[in-house]
């Protein structure tokens, strides 16, 4: 039988990995400190070691010429999870029998991918289309889910969302989960019942009064409801008092989608945890260093792209005008929402940027406006103003994202790659 060594001071990712393995009959031992890993590295030398690193790199390397010093022991291959690394770390890696680095946040297919190449041992996977990321809003985590229940993904999500509310030291988590996208029936009842649960027992610190869901799925919604489990749990299909009673006054950018999904983008600073629930398939790979394999991360996606700004202070048109050229964008600036309009149905844009308050026609009357078009361009309002009823206005009127004055350009521009990147591959 193979045999894997896991060492991670974090139990519910060890756990999880392990259940996995086990359940393909693979014989795991895990261990939470260096020390106690480096004995149970000699006695039962595994077929792989799979290691964690949050100590300092030294420290790794201690460890690492340790087990090459040990005849036994030197040729087992090794597994690292970790932060991205400089050029002359990895180049100090290459002696130690590393087979693959892969970067924080953890793509979890691409690691049981390796570790299924390794042990020679078919490693099943659900690679159901899915959407189900969070990331963390003030005090609150948002559960984006959509298109399709993946069991892997709802696998992983209590080890995200107690991950987030460490990193983040968030005392008393509120849990946003919205849906939107999805067909659902009745033989889903069980994954979203593992959904829920997954939710609901993933830390301590969770409270079933303080987990909210935002959907118009009419099943999702009944199902809830007449389970005795989320009594306590509050559904909701209104958005706009959504707003009001979740998303904190200090937030400082609004996306909308659908009609259907509010998603809260995590402010600056924020932490993303050290594991994602994307996979490698959706938005990145992985490449080779001198023998040493990293993942990669091509969330910088650049597009070929048509955008206009629409802003009458011409500080902010010529910092975005030089940060979207700088993309290879062919890019028009317009002073007010007249002249724009008067051009936009030959132009065929395909991102807008959109001030509120200008001379003559508002930010609200060209989103107005835009809507009597066939294919109306992704808009992004990027103002001062920040009143709720100011949101959900703009974003009932079709704007995609808001953003509130300042913010970085190069963010804007990113912004606007991502929604057409969304857009172009009906995300």
């Amino acid at each position: 039988m193979s045999q894997v060594l896991i060492i991670d001071e974090i139990a519910l990712f060890r756990d999880y990995v392990k259940d996995k393995l086990v359940s393909e009959k693979v014989d795991v031992e895990t261990s939470s400190a260096l020390n106690d890993g480096f004995k149970k590295l000699f006695s039962g030398l595994p077929n792989i070691l799979i290691m964690d690193i949050t100590f300092p790199f030294e420290v790794l390397m201690e460890f690492l010429e340790r087990k090459n010093n040990n005849a036994n022991a030197k040729s087992i291959p090794i597994i690292l999870i970790g932060p991205v690394l400089e050029q002359s770390q990895l180049d100090a890696l290459r002696p130690y029998r590393i087979v693959k680095y892969i970067n924080k946040p953890i793509k979890i297919d691409l690691f049981f991918d390796t570790i299924s190449k390794i042990l020679k041992v078919a490693i099943p996977f659900d690679y159901t289309d899915c959407v189900l990321e969070a990331h963390v809003s003030g005090e609150a985590i948002f559960i984006e889910l959509s298109k399709g229940l993946n069991r892997e993904k709802i696998a992983l999500l209590p080890y995200k969302i107690t991950d987030l509310i460490t990193e983040n030291k968030i005392q008393s988590p509120k849990i946003v989960l919205m849906v939107s996208n999805i067909d659902l029936c009745f033989v889903d009842g069980c994954n979203i019942e593992l959904l829920m649960n997954s939710i609901l027992h993933s830390d301590s610190r969770v409270r079933d009064k303080r987990v909210k869901v935002l959907t118009m799925n009419k099943f999702i919604t009944e199902f809830i409801a007449g389970h005795t489990e989320y009594t306590n749990v509050q559904v909701t299909n209104e958005i706009g008092q959504f707003i009001y009673d979740v998303v904190p006054k200090t937030d400082s950018y609004f996306e909308f989608q659908d009609l259907t999904t509010l998603l809260i983008t995590p402010s600056e600073g924020a932490s993303n945890g050290s594991i994602t629930m994307k996979f490698k398939s959706e938005d990145g790979g992985e490449k080779v260093v001198d023998g040493v394999v990293t993942s990669t991360d091509t969330s910088a996606v650049e597009l070929a792209m048509k955008a206009a700004i629409i802003d009458d202070d011409t500080i902010t048109q010529q910092v975005l005008l030089k940060q979207f050229t700088e993309v290879n964008c062919k890019t028009d600036i317009y002073l007010n929402g007249a002249d724009f309009l008067s051009e936009v149905e030959d132009k065929n844009y395909d991102v807008v940027v959109l001030d509120i308050v200008m001379p003559g026609l508002s930010g609200f009357d060209v989103l107005s406006a835009l809507q009597s078009l066939e294919k109306p361009p992704l808009v992004i309002v990027y103002s001062s103003i920040s009143q709720k009823e100011q949101v959900v206005k703009a974003l009932s009127l079709g704007a995609k994202m808001y953003l509130i004055k300042p913010q970085k350009p190069e963010l804007i521009v990113q912004t606007a790659q991502k929604l057409l990147f969304q857009a172009r591959n009906g995300l």
